[in-house]
Order: C-alpha cells, then sequence, then structure tokens
C-alpha cells in the first residue's frame, strides 16, 4: 500500500503572492509617506524573522505595533488577498482537489484573514493553523493568543506534532521557520517556494528548490495543471536582445540565460544540451552539428528578418520550429536607406571628414538632389516595396527586380531582368535573402553594368557582393558612394576589430550591421518573436513559423492537446486515430497541416483516459515529436 503523504503548505509569500501585513500596511495607514516608512521596517521585520534573524515572536509583536490596525481593515484585506493567490496554485486546483484532506495550511500569520483565501481552493477550514488577533473594546488590534504554539519560536513543527500525522510529511514554505520543520526532524522534505520570493539562508537548507507549485508536484510524480513545469523550460538568449523578450520569458515562468556575444560552433554545442528555446540574431551559426547536441530543443527565434544562419532542414527534420521577425525592423531599414542615399548623393561623407580636418570645402561640385533620379531596387519584399513607396514619394522613379512576381505599388516599374535594372539606375540598393544561391549575386560583370556615378548600398546580406570587386569599383570612381551595412565576416562582439578592405575607401558609409538596430525595431522585435515561441510552448501554435506547417488554433479549454509532429508520409493520422480509439479516447477537435517534409497534428482530448496512451503515440513509426499539453 502507498504511503500516505501529507502537504503542509505555508501562507504569507507561498500561497500568496505578498505578505499579508505588508497588505494590510497600505490599507490601515492613509498618509503616503509615513506609509512608506513603516511599510519598509516591516519588510524588513518580516525577512528578519523569515530568515531566523530575530526571534518569530520579536517579529510578530513590533510588526503589530507598527501597524495599529483595526478590526474594520481586514475585510480589505481579505478582498485584495482574493487577487494575491499565487498564479501555480491558481492553476493547480486539481491538487487541491484530490487531496484535500492531507493538505494542511500552518503559518505565522492569522486566521482570520488566511480561511476566506484558501478556502477559495478547497482547503479545509479545520486544515488552517495560525494565530489570531486580539482586540480591544474599539476594535483595534492590541495583539495575538501568545498561548497559540504558532506564537512562538519553533511553532510550526510543535503544531504538526501535535496532529500526529501517519506517513510522509512535505512542507511548501518561503522562510526559515519552515525549514526548521525539517531541522527538527518532524517532516521528510522540506521544499523552498520561490516563485514569489527568494531568501538564500532558506533556499540553501531545502531539500529542493521549487519556483512554482507545478514544479512540485512534477517531482513528486503528483497531478499538475501542466505536462511539464515552466520553471524547466530553459532559455538561451545571445547576441544583445532586447531586454523586453527577456521579461516577456521570465514572466512565464521560464530559466532565461543572456550571454551578450555570439557563440562559436564548439560552444554553443557545448551550451545548447538543455535549452529548449534558442534566441539568437545574424552572427550565431545554428548548424547541424549543434543541432546534434540540442537535445531538449523545441523553439529557435531568429530576432532578425533573415534565417540563412539557422540549418532549417535539420531543424525541420528534427521537430524544431523555427520564427523570425519578417516585418518587425522594415522600417528601421528603409530608413537607414533613405538617409544614406540623401547623405551620398550629397557627398556628405566627405565633406564632413574634410571638416574635421579643418578643410572648408563648400561647393556644390558632385552634390545632386535626389529628385527626378532613377532608383533601382534590388529585391521587393517587405524592404524593398516600403523603400518603393516612400522614394516615389520624395520625388524618385522607382524600378524593382524581384525573382518572384512581385506586383508593383504606386507607380515603380518592373524590370524583367538584373542587367536592365544596373542599366538604368542611378542608385543601386540590395535588399535580396541570403540564400546561398544570392552568393557574389553582384560582381565585377554587375559593376560593368551600372552607370558611372552609380550610388551602390548593401543592406541586405555580407556574401551578395563581391567585395573584391566593388573596392575596385570604388577606387576607379564608377561608384560615387557606397553603404554597406552587412560583410561576409563580421565580429561576434564589439571587442573584435573589424576588418576590411573598404575601411578607408572616399565617400564610403561603413555601419556595423544597424539597418534595423533602433530602438522602436529591437522592441517589436522582442515582443514578437517571443511571443510566438512562447505561444508554440504552450499551445502548439505554429502560426508564421519559417519552417513548421502554420496552424492557428484555439484556446485549450477543458481538454488535453497532444500534438505529434512526424515525416510527411502516408496514414499517419489514421495511425494516431487508431491508438485513440483503442483507447476509448472521445475527440473535441483535431487539426492537421502538412508541408513537404513533415506533417503537423493537434488533436484535443477529453480530460480522462489511460496516460500510457502518450507513449503508444511517441512508438508510431515516422514520429519525430509527440508531447501532450495539459
Amino acid at each position: 500500500m502507498p504511503t500516505q503523504k501529507h502537504f503542509i503548505i505555508d501562507f504569507d509569500s507561498t500561497f500568496t503572492k505578498v505578505e499579508a501585513l505588508d497588505l494590510l500596511c497600505t490599507i490601515c495607514i492613509p498618509d503616503p509617506e509615513q506609509r512608506q516608512q513603516t511599510l519598509r521596517e516591516i519588510q524588513r521585520l518580516t525577512d528578519l524573522g523569515m530568515e531566523g534573524e530575530i526571534p518569530l515572536t520579536e517579529s510578530l509583536e513590533r510588526r503589530l505595533a507598527l501597524l495599529k490596525a483595526n478590526r474594520t481593515h481586514l475585510a480589505e484585506l481579505i478582498r485584495q488577498l482574493h487577487g494575491q493567490v499565487s498564479e501555480s496554485f491558481k492553476h493547480n486546483k486539481a491538487f487541491f482537489d484530490m487531496f484535500r484532506d492531507d493538505i494542511y495550511i500552518i503559518s505565522n500569520g492569522f486566521r482570520e484573514f488566511i480561511v476566506p483565501i484558501v478556502q477559495e481552493l478547497g482547503v479545509k477550514p479545520e486544515n488552517v493553523f495560525a494565530n489570531s488577533f486580539e482586540y480591544d473594546a474599539d476594535g483595534n488590534i492590541t495583539g495575538f493568543d501568545r498561548e497559540n504554539v504558532l506564537a512562538q519560536n519553533q511553532g510550526k513543527g510543535k503544531q504538526i506534532l501535535a496532529l500526529k500525522l501517519p506517513g510522509e510529511i512535505y512542507v511548501i514554505g518561503d522562510g526559515y521557520t519552515d525549514y526548521e520543520i525539517k531541522g527538527a526532524g518532524i517532516a521528510d522534505k522540506f521544499y523552498a517556494f520561490t516563485e514569489n520570493v527568494e531568501r538564500e539562508s532558506v533556499m540553501d537548507k531545502a531539500d529542493h528548490v521549487t519556483p512554482t507549485l507545478d514544479e512540485f508536484l512534477y517531482v513528486n510524480n503528483l497531478p499538475s495543471a501542466l505536462s511539464y513545469p515552466k520553471n524547466r523550460i530553459k532559455v538561451l538568449v545571445l547576441e544583445g536582445i532586447h531586454d523586453k523578450a527577456i521579461q516577456l520569458f521570465k514572466n512565464e515562468g521560464y530559466q532565461v540565460e543572456v550571454i551578450s556575444g555570439a557563440l562559436e560552433e564548439d560552444e554553443l554545442c557545448e551550451r545548447i544540451h538543455n535549452v529548449s528555446i534558442l534566441c539568437i540574431r545574424s552572427k550565431t551559426q545554428v548548424t547541424a552539428k549543434v543541432l546534434e547536441n540540442a537535445t531538449r530543443l523545441m523553439a529557435i527565434g531568429a530576432f532578425c528578418i533573415g534565417t540563412n544562419q539557422i540549418d532549417l532542414t535539420t531543424c525541420t527534420e528534427r521537430g524544431i520550429v523555427v520564427f523570425n521577425a519578417p516585418y518587425s525592423n522594415t522600417r528601421s531599414v528603409v530608413e537607414l536607406a533613405l538617409g544614406e542615399i540623401l547623405l551620398l548623393s550629397r557627398g556628405i561623407v566627405e565633406k564632413s571628414n574634410k571638416l574635421h580636418q579643418g578643410v572648408w570645402d563648400k561647393s556644390a561640385a558632385g552634390a545632386r538632389e535626389i529628385r527626378g533620379k532613377k532608383l533601382g531596387i534590388v529585391g521587393y519584399g517587405s524592404i524593398g516595396s516600403q523603400l518603393s513607396v516612400l522614394s516615389e514619394s520624395l520625388g524618385m522613379e522607382v524600378y524593382f527586380y524581384d525573382i518572384v512576381d512581385k506586383l508593383a505599388l504606386g507607380n515603380a516599374k518592373v524590370c524583367y531582368s538584373l542587367a536592365e535594372l544596373l542599366a538604368i539606375s542611378d542608385i543601386v540598393t540590395l535588399h535580396v535573402d541570403g540564400r546561398q544561391e544570392n552568393k557574389h549575386l553582384i560582381g565585377a560583370q554587375e559593376f560593368e553594368k551600372m552607370k558611372p556615378g552609380v550610388i551602390f548600398l548593401n543592406l541586405s546580406r555580407g556574401h551578395v557582393v563581391d567585395l573584391e570587386a566593388l573596392t575596385a569599383n570604388i577606387k576607379t570612381g564608377k561608384i560615387k558612394g557606397c553603404a554597406v551595412d552587412v560583410f561576409p565576416y563580421e565580429p561576434k562582439n564589439n571587442d573584435e576589430v573589424f576588418q576590411s578592405e573598404l575601411r578607408g575607401l572616399p565617400n564610403t558609409l561603413l555601419t556595423p550591421h544597424i539597418g534595423g538596430s533602433t530602438e522602436e525595431a529591437q522592441e517589436n522585435i522582442a515582443q514578437y518573436v517571443p511571443s510566438k515561441m512562447i505561444d508554440y510552448i504552450n499551445t502548439g501554435g505554429s502560426y508564421n513559423s519559417v519552417n513548421f506547417p502554420n496552424l492557428q488554433l484555439p484556446e485549450l479549454r477543458n481538454a488535453h492537446r497532444l500534438i505529434h509532429v512526424h515525416r510527411n508520409v502516408p496514414g499517419i493520422l489514421a495511425k494516431i486515430n487508431n491508438v485513440l480509439a483503442a483507447h476509448n479516447i472521445n475527440i473535441l477537435g483535431q487539426y492537421l497541416k502538412t508541408n513537404e517534409t513533415i506533417g503537423y497534428v493537434i488533436t484535443d482530448v477529453d480530460t480522462s483516459y489511460d496516460r500510457t496512451m502518450t507513449r503508444e503515440l511517441k512508438q508510431i513509426p515516422d514520429t519525430i515529436k509527440s508531447r501532450t499539453l495539459y
């Protein structure tokens, strides 16, 4: 017969996100300055008591003396506490229902406000053990019942001993008084709960640090609302990605590791073993070798437009979804291109350099307006097309070339070959993707086809242009002005020296791959990409992914979601449904989409079923990945 388990749970900063007496302070002291001063002192006394630095009785006495609270304040305190129940407790009501007879709230707080809150999740009032207030004739709180063992030092242990609970005793709490139960040999295990507060002195003494109730349930193989605790989702963030992305992952409860620069292949192989989500920009190369070491990787976020730095084929074969930010930094790149066109057309770079050297070169020679000039855009995607619209509004004639048929915006004119575009353009700007076929798209022959005195921009990918040929044409004056934002090799971080044959050339603007590096763009990307990956982890949604069949899924309600990624071969859906039918499982909704490589099946089912069924789904031939969402 299984050993009976009893669960002892603290209230303040464990069952709720806050210390109740801190909250009471904000209610009963009207003056803001006095309230803030009192709150700081109450919090200090709370920490000293929770960390075992002063006796508990002293901590309680001094806090209540500072509060000067009244019985009438308690109704508002209870109202506010209802909204402060810890998130992982709220979504695990099934645990409280299943073990209602074995869950105890043992707290150095006060029954008057604890019972109304814990009853929300089904905790029995008779299983709540806490202090109680004492009042004077006017309802002022004057103290507490000193005969109650929970008003005394090591009172929690004494209370548990008085209950004479058979079987194993597990304690979940955030304070030193919770550890004391285990330290005295009364409890079998102590779990330091850190969802709301982390106390190093308490965490150091715990059998297990549990960031959420989900983690506690997971390690003890108990029913949980989540198939996998969020704190076990590890995110690796590289290349200086905006803090907003990091905060979104932390808010979700994921573990986040941040490295400011890019990583070389071998170092990334070492670090990626336990990573679930990888966040990169353009410098980090996610190769097949890296992916072989990514045993738990579920999603990759490219916080940029391009994804050629990622081995998409291997990602797809291994069931790893990839998201990018195809539109978030479009405006920023377009504005940089326009600014560079204006600067180069007026010869501002050279004039500025001379002025810094003390040379006053006031002359109109070679300075041109952009109005009426022919702008040739190579690549008419989101950036090229937006640049087309804005350039036309400035009075330019716009021509574009793309290997895919694209609808011309405004008065832009399509060119049916690259040679045609190069021959007529006064200004040539590149906005193509980084596929290998585009390597040296512009080389010596293409420069030969351009007009003398052309202005040339590359804000796409470094390998698209033959730099040797570009350098030669700048030196001969064939290219009047040049702007380059991307390079075949780029430094891994800001400490590495930039080397290029383009350094020091006349009327040449060099920027360190900052086309999309505006605060607005980086914040947009930091919102968009994490939201897609979080949605995939939490719901299975793959909408707008680069390599997965795109599914936009409804919210999961009163069901479990079975996610199945498989090679795109005939008969897989039938095999999935055969497994479900064999276990008499009712399907509430099913969604299937495929691409040339994989199939993606989402099945929502009733919550009551034999869990061994999920193992059978994983054993279906040609299965790549299978997981369940609760």
